[in-house]
Order: structure tokens, then C-alpha cells, then sequence
């Protein structure tokens, strides 16, 4: 069993990602972050039947806490968390009402954006868990775009610096990603930062970026290889890959990087 999430929904957003996350409700793509243009807009239909604060790790950039709003869509109830909320139990939303607000929780890597986070779980399992929940199918294809490695940075963050390639071949149109050296799929997830990532079109056998191999998959997921990635020859934290519908360019994970806007990077990828 699992929920497939239609076109028309997944063009709200600019961007999203299903592997892009250390914990173990993205586990094999059973969770997914929607990355909203402004607000965080419901990305389902159906009766609210609980809200509550949960606790969230520890980190000195955010709260301790989080929020957790379940949402019954009839055949499956939807999870979803990073949002601090207007609507209460017993309330029906329709998909784009206003679930409340964005927050930034200890969940959250510094170099990550605000989103929401979605999850399903059957109607009979327990909705308050995290691991376990049911795969999520994507109703829209991934382009796959190559990347040859290098490009200026076009905007910085004290985690982080965005490439401007490569170039999304047809902002606002369709969703796409950069793509691993057979260029038969866009890559998914934190390149090597969290354990493994996905392949929107799946694969099969070896995966390589850059020259490399990154990696094994089966089918969507991919379980990373011991690598390395530099940054004009200086080791990097990785390559934070998802899927965006306007903009594409590469996005280098570095806390406390010396990058600034117009800098040429060259990107390189090494095994361990």
C-alpha cells in the first residue's frame, strides 16, 4: 500500500525532496518535505483529529519543540510536522487552506529551508510514529539535468552556498534535478551527510556524479558509498539535492564556508 501524490498538488510548491533527511520517517521515501513559495498551505483534504506540541532534538538555533497535526483523509491519516498551527481538532481543511505557520525546530540541519513535512500511516496504525509509514509516489516525473560540476554562487547562507548551475531547463514548468552521470535520473537527498538518498526514476546497480561512484541503488533508494566532496579543493559537508519546479542550481552544504556571491566553484568528488 501506498499514497500517490498528484501533479496538480505537487505544483504548489517549488521544491521538494523525499530522501533529504537524517531521520527514519524519510526512510526508503515514506516521508516527504514540501517546500511552500510563502505559508504553509495543507497539502491534503480531510478532518484534523489531533494537534500537539512534540519534542524536538536540542540545537542552539532552535526550539526544542515541534508540532504535529494529524489530519484523517479517509484512507489514510496524514502527518505532518514544522508547522505551528492555526486549526484544531475537529476542523476540515480542504488542500491549500492554512495549516498555520513555519517553524524551524531542532529537527531541522542549519542549512535546511522551512518546509512541511508529510507523512501517511494506515488508518489502523498508530499515527503519533514516525517510522513505518507509507511509501509516497510522486504523480510527476523528475527531469534529470547534467551537471558538469562547476558554477558562480548566486546566493549564501552561513551553512551554505547555491550554484547557479546548473540551470533548471524550463523554470515554473515541470519539476527537475541534477543527474547522475548516466543521466537517466534526478538525484534526491544529502550527498554524503546523511546516509543514503534516492533516485526519483529509480535505478538499479551503480550510481555515479561526477565521474564517481556514489553509490549502490534498488530501485528509488540509494545506499551512498564513502565519499568526499571538495569544494575548489577544500572538503566540503556535501551536495544537498531534491527537486525544484523554478530554480535548480547545485546547493553546497559548508558551515562557516568563505564563498561569496560570484565566486567560481569548482566541485569534485572523491571515494574515501
Amino acid at each position: 500500500m501506498s499514497v500517490t501524490l498528484s501533479h496538480e498538488l505537487l505544483a504548489r510548491y517549488p521544491r521538494l525532496s523525499l530522501y533529504n533527511s537524517p531521520y527514519a520517517a524519510h526512510d526508503r521515501g515514506r516521508a516527504i518535505d514540501l517546500y511552500p513559495a510563502e505559508g504553509a498551505p495543507s497539502p491534503v483534504s480531510g478532518e484534523v483529529i489531533d494537534v500537539r506540541t512534540v519534542r524536538a532534538p536540542p540545537k542552539p538555533y532552535a526550539p526544542d519543540h515541534d508540532h504535529l497535526i494529524l489530519i484523517d483523509c479517509g484512507e489514510h491519516v496524514a502527518r505532518i510536522l514544522h508547522v505551528d498551527p492555526v486549526v484544531s481538532a475537529g476542523e476540515h481543511v480542504e488542500i491549500g487552506d492554512p495549516l498555520g505557520t513555519t517553524v524551524r525546530a531542532g529537527f531541522f540541519a542549519p542549512w535546511v529551508d522551512d518546509h512541511v513535512h508529510l507523512g501517511f500511516r494506515a488508518p489502523d496504525a498508530n499515527p503519533y510514529r514516525a517510522s513505518g509509514s507509507l511509501p509516497i509516489d510522486l504523480d510527476c516525473a523528475v527531469e534529470p539535468v547534467a551537471w558538469d560540476g562547476t558554477g558562480r554562487v548566486n546566493a549564501v547562507g552561513e551553512t551554505f552556498a547555491v550554484l547557479d548551475s546548473p540551470a533548471h531547463p524550463s523554470p515554473g514548468e515541470r519539476f527537475a534535478g541534477i543527474a547522475d552521470d548516466s543521466g537517466e535520473t534526478a538525484l534526491d537527498g544529502g550527498l554524503p551527510h546523511y546516509e543514503g538518498g534516492g533516485a526519483f526514476a529509480g535505478a538499479s546497480g551503480p550510481v555515479s556524479l561526477l565521474g564517481e561512484r556514489i553509490g549502490t541503488a534498488t530501485g528509488r533508494h540509494i545506499k551512498w558509498n564513502p565519499i568526499e566532496v571538495r569544494a575548489n579543493g577544500e572538503e566540503i559537508t556535501g551536495i544537498s539535492l531534491s527537486a525544484g519546479r523554478e530554480t535548480l542550481g547545485a546547493k553546497l552544504v559548508r558551515p562557516g564556508h568563505d564563498l561569496s556571491i560570484g565566486d567560481r566553484v569548482e566541485v569534485e568528488i572523491r571515494c574515501r
